[in-house]
């Protein structure tokens, strides 16, 4: 039979943290952002004529980093190599 304390208990049962848990505030203002980027891709789309092509150029490179900027950024892509090697606790 182990003998623990109550705090030993308290901390074995506590969920781990997500990565965004406590930041609600830079959370939001990211998703803000990134939802007007994509928005605004979809908008530039109202101006494509076939004569014309800076619309939908301006479309791509929005969406493009609408997608881009949260995943290659602020995501979890420098620890690609390391959970790859099969190191789970990157």
């Amino acid at each position: 039979m182990s003998h623990t304390t109550a705090s030993e208990r308290t901390a074995q049962s506590k969920q781990p943290t997500h990565s965004g848990e406590g930041h609600l505030a830079s959370n939001l203002i990211t998703f803000i952002i990134m939802m007007a980027l994509f928005l605004g891709s979809i908008f530039s789309l109202t101006f494509f004529v076939q004569g014309n092509v800076w619309a939908f150029a301006v479309c791509l490179v929005l969406f493009f980093l609408a997608y881009w900027i949260p995943q290659g950024i602020l995501g979890r892509s420098d620890t690609g190599p390391t959970l790859a090697a099969g190191d789970r606790k990157a």
